[in-house]
Order: structure tokens, then C-alpha cells, then sequence
């Protein structure tokens, strides 16, 4: 199994969810977070003052596949939560070595 997170834009959210959907998955975990990569941060206008934002609002999407899964989802993540611009995010692949149900003992596979 892998662990599949994508940092993305917050307005992409629907997006990415519709496709994620689309290509089966049946659970996913959303957190708000805040960061910067390369960008740094940015420079906003209040009330005709300047200030920089040095952690940037973004999502962290979480997802649980069968190994044989992770490249589609990979794809669909690419394909709907890209605009092109920089602060687009990123995605990460980790290995699981086990899954449990709490309420049913289920493990592996059959627990996500």
C-alpha cells in the first residue's frame, strides 16, 4: 500500500476530490495548512498597506491506495490540481507497511 499526500491550492479542492472520486477512492483526510516552498511567501495589500504573508494558506489531501492504484491517483491529482503558476504544491508517496479497521480487525487492503 502508499500513503499519497498532495499539498494543493485550497480552491482546487473540488476538483482534485471529484477526481479522486472518479477513480474509486472511498476515504480521504483533509487539513488546512500554511507553508511557503520556493515562492517565500507573498506581498498583499490592506487598506493601502503593505504586508507579507510568509506562510501561505494551502490543503493537505490524504490518501491510503493499493500500491497497484498510486499512479492513477498520482495522475488525477496532476491533471486537476495544476494551474501552471508557481505555488501549484506537491505530492508525496510513501510506503504503508499495514492497515487496520478499528471497529472490524480488518487489515490490509481490506481496511481501507
Amino acid at each position: 500500500m502508499k500513503k499519497i499526500e498532495a499539498i494543493i491550492r485550497p480552491f482546487k479542492l473540488d476538483d482534485v476530490k471529484e477526481a479522486l472520486l472518479e477513480e474509486g477512492i472511498k476515504g480521504l483526510t483533509i487539513t488546512e495548512v500554511r507553508g511557503y516552498g520556493r515562492q517565500k511567501g507573498h506581498k498583499e495589500t490592506y487598506r493601502g498597506s503593505e504586508y507579507e504573508i510568509e506562510f501561505v494558506p494551502k490543503l493537505k489531501i490524504e490518501v491510503v491506495v493499493d500500491d497497484i492504484l498510486t499512479e492513477k491517483i498520482v495522475d488525477a491529482i496532476l491533471r486537476t490540481a495544476k494551474t501552471g503558476q508557481v505555488g501549484d504544491g506537491k505530492i508525496f508517496i510513501y510506503n504503508v507497511e499495514d492497515a487496520i479497521r478499528i471497529r472490524t480487525d480488518e487489515s490490509g487492503i481490506e481496511a481501507l
